[in-house]
């Protein structure tokens, strides 16, 4: 007897609905969930009290300076928010580490391991003691309420991203153009 892939996902949907603790309405300060709300554009668009259950599935990890929160290889499956520090993004090219960006309180690194390749692209690091919150995709797609605003703000921050390296690119290029010698 052969079974649908479709049954067996819904199927598997299903138990893990039954199976995964739905989050309450975490203790977390109003002042605190409201200042989060504002300032960390993932989570934009979330009423407080999605948001406070939200915060709850996420895991709270600190980093002492210069410590390695993930490695460009490394397979992924959750994403950060930096909620204090600062933190550096690198990527290999050849055998030199290229500075990528720096990113400060409030802004997210790792989302590309929920919308794509489950592969790290680059590797990030605490330029000095930071701690984020730590979303497991699996916590995210369990709960339907906030995924569909978290998965709709990172595709809003990564075509920002993209915006950003066509203009760095069509300049690097731009620029080439302009030193490349004239064959005559």
């Amino acid at each position: 007897m052969k079974v649908d892939p479709a049954v067996v996902r819904i199927f598997a949907e299903n138990v893990r609905a039954e199976v995964i603790v739905r989050p309450a309405a975490s203790t977390i300060d109003p002042a605190i969930v409201q200042k989060i709300a504002g300032k960390v554009k993932v989570f934009q668009g979330m009423s407080a009290d999605c948001l406070s259950r939200t915060l709850a599935i996420a895991d709270r990890v600190t980093f002492d300076a210069n410590e390695v929160v993930f490695k460009e290889g490394d397979i992924g499956s959750a994403f950060h928010v930096l909620i204090a520090g600062d933190v550096v993004v690198e990527k290999l090219h050849g055998e030199t580490v290229v500075e990528l960006a720096r990113l400060s309180a409030g802004e997210c690194f790792g989302e590309m391991a929920l919308v794509g390749s489950h592969l790290r692209t680059a590797s990030v690091r605490a330029l000095h003691s930071a701690v984020t919150l730590r979303l497991e995709r699996e916590r995210i797609d369990s709960f339907a309420e906030s995924a569909h605003i978290i998965y709709r703000n990172i595709a809003r921050v990564l075509a920002a991203r993209l915006d950003s390296s066509s203009e760095l690119l069509a300049g690097m290029v731009a620029h080439q153009n302009e030193t490349r010698p004239i064959d005559l």
